[in-house]
């Protein structure tokens, strides 16, 4: 894991152009605190901060080809390095290290464009091919690492984070209204869109290429693909499909393990992150290092559960007690790492908790993030499936009653008053027949932020319709799949990708130097997931059935047949201490600055405000648009306004 930096195009001089660099890399030290290396060459600036994990003494970064003529500065892991090492030597490439990115430029040599479709990994790269004078942006599959790009002054500028484009361009910083209008509602602008203006985000799965006369090209090279609803299952059987489950998960968590420093885990206590810590256990030899994160408030902590593995298993774990207080005080670091709204604090602790993981001597941990979109684990996906049953029936009062069966976790439960559940999930029924139907309810909370933005700030986005907008964006033939799988892709490629992966994922860790790595991520396990049936991934109201049945002898039965219980953390409450809000919160949410700053109605914050400060935030609605509008506010502080200072 590092942080990769770069140009494209003539600087003044090459010292201006190394000065560039150095400026841009300096921003990105968290993510790459073991070394710093540069490439300089007419027309091109590479730089890379590195986070040292495969062969620490040779993999030292920007790296070439044995020519000299392919340059490559690169973010991530390559999984597969050791099998794909093997099988360029036996074709005749001589290696002059034991890292994984010597094998990128090799594969590049061999294949061209078409290297990324032999890596296994969690990726971002910035390539350039000295003699065709191109360069290639390539973004992992699933969207594991970042990248973005802006142009600007006559060169296109890249970097894993969008602090170091802005040191690049000082003063440039200003808040897209289109990007903030679809952070607020989908839970992150959607690529190639950010919140910042004229800044762009490569989306995962993406190849970029800029040839030497300036022509572009943008190819997907992978995408999450589905069968025709219907379909024959490409299976002999259940049994049959179950046993290659396990055999695939196996496999993707030994790859994951590689790496030449120790190696820990998340542990959560739910099924996902336990399966990944059993499966280390009972199928390699990496000794089991564990950490997790325990609440003070019941609704969220997770510690029993995580405890019970602990016991199962033998781990040495280390548990982060994280109070609101910690929360409300870290939230404007993680906003400075984050680069984007958030509607939840949820990643704030996973912060914390990789800090520790760091002081304890670990730059790498396992974690089961992906397992929810890959195997249909959330409650969204069965609410969908009852809505679903329930609009063939509309008038029934029996069929909205199933809704009762989800959402048990929640204090607050939308499921808790029966009459409230049907007017809540009746809500976006006239969407039944169209890709977004499943995120409606969820969407439609999420945009009552919208509710409290500037009527001058608002009016410049013009007739904005969220769910038009977003089908705009979803494969042609999407209709043809199951009604899960168009759930399932449409959660991947919003909550998953701009949200979980990143604020939550990425920059929670390499904030503390950590790499995360998500063996259900793993593109052929996705691959293998999305071919099976329906049924098989939700049985009944049964989340993850046949994940379950793979992992029935690895797990104690209370983890095994637990309901899902989505990580969560407390959200307005946490800036407020017996009513008295935190020093930065009520200088932020006063009324002078949200005037000043021009994106929301001051009023209508001094209401919301005065509702949290008193305890009296309800549900999801209040929390997010309190936890949205201030993250906002803190992006204005630390990148608009001190940014042009």
């Amino acid at each position: 894991m590092c942080g990769i930096a770069g140009f494209l195009g003539v600087a003044a001089s090459p010292a201006v152009a190394r000065n560039d660099l150095e400026t841009m890399i300096a921003t990105l030290a968290h993510r790459g605190p073991d070394a710093c290396g540069f490439h300089v060459d007419d027309g091109i600036g590479l730089a890379h901060s590195r986070l040292a994990i495969i062969d620490p003494v040779g993999g030292a970064q920007p790296m070439s080809n044995p020519r000299g003529s392919v340059w490559i500065s690169f973010n991530g892991e390559i999984f597969n390095y050791i099998e794909l090492r093997k099988s360029l030597q036996a074709m005749g490439h001589q290696f002059r290290t034991e890292s994984d990115t010597e094998v990128i430029v090799h594969l590049y040599d061999r294949y061209g464009d078409r290297f990324v479709e032999h890596l296994n990994g969690q990726f971002a790269i910035a390539l350039w091919d000295d003699e065709r004078k191109r360069l290639l942006l390539v973004r992992d599959r699933a969207g594991i690492r970042p990248l973005f790009y802006r142009r600007s002054g006559g060169r296109l500028w890249f970097a894993s984070e969008i602090k170091a484009l802005h040191a690049a361009q000082p003063g440039q910083a200003r808040i897209d209204a289109q990007g903030l209008v679809q952070a607020l509602t989908f839970w992150a602008a959607v690529e190639p869109d950010t919140v910042f203006a004229d800044i762009r985000n490569l989306a995962p799965g993406h190849l970029l290429a800029i040839e030497s006369d300036g022509r572009e090209t943008l190819t997907r090279y992978w995408d999450w693909h589905f069968p025709e609803h219907g379909a024959p299952a490409p299976f002999a059987s259940f049994d049959d499909a179950v046993g290659s489950l396990r055999d695939l998960l196996i496999d993707a968590v030994r790859l994951q393990l590689r790496a030449d420093v120790p190696v820990g885990a998340y542990l959560s206590g739910g099924l996902d992150s336990s399966a990944i810590v059993a499966l280390i256990r009972h199928y390699t030899e990496t000794p089991l290092r564990t950490f997790s994160i325990a609440f003070e408030d019941a609704e969220f902590d997770e510690s029993i559960h995580q405890q019970t593995m602990v016991r199962h298993l033998g781990t040495e774990h280390t548990t982060l007690n994280c109070r609101r207080k910690d929360i409300g005080e870290a939230f404007p670091r993680l906003i400075r790492h984050a680069e984007a709204p958030l509607l939840r604090t949820a990643p704030v602790p996973l912060m914390l908790l990789s800090a520790r993981v760091r002081e304890a001597g670990y730059k790498v941990v396992l974690t089961g993030e992906g397992a929810d979109e890959v195997f249909a684990g959330y409650d969204l996906f069965k609410e969908a499936k009852v809505r679903r049953f329930w609009a063939r029936q509309p008038e029934s009062r029996l069929r909205p009653q199933l809704l009762g069966r989800l959402y048990g976790y929640l204090d607050q439960s939308p499921v808790a008053s029966p009459a409230f559940a049907r007017a809540f999930f009746g809500q976006g029924m006239e969407y039944l027949d169209r890709p977004v139907f499943a995120h409606m309810p969820r969407w439609t909370t999420s945009q009552r932020a919208l509710g409290f933005l500037s009527d001058e700030f608002r009016a410049s986005v013009g007739d904005w319709d969220a769910a038009a907008f977003y089908e705009k964006t979803l494969p042609a033939g999407i209709m043809r799949w199951s009604p899960l799988s168009r759930d399932q892709y449409v959660e991947a490629k919003s909550l998953m990708g701009g949200y979980l992966l990143s604020s939550q994922g990425d920059r929670a860790a390499m904030a503390n130097s950590v790499e995360g790595r998500f063996p259900f991520l793993d593109h052929r396990l996705i691959e293998f997931a999305n071919r099976l049936p329906p049924q098989w991934k939700i049985r009944g109201l049964t989340e993850k059935h046949i994940l379950r049945q793979a992992l029935a002898d690895l797990l104690p039965a209370s983890i095994l047949q637990r309901s899902k219980q989505p990580y969560r953390a407390p959200d307005s409450s946490s800036f407020f201490d017996q009513g008295k809000p935190l020093d930065y919160v009520a200088d932020l949410l006063s009324g002078d600055r949200i005037r000043r700053a021009g994106y929301f109605d001051a009023k209508r914050v001094g209401h919301l405000f005065e509702k949290c400060r008193a305890g009296r935030a309800s549900g999801f609605a209040d929390n997010q648009a309190f936890v949205g509008i201030l993250s906002t506010m803190l992006l204005d502080d630390q990148f608009v306004r001190q940014g042009s200072s």
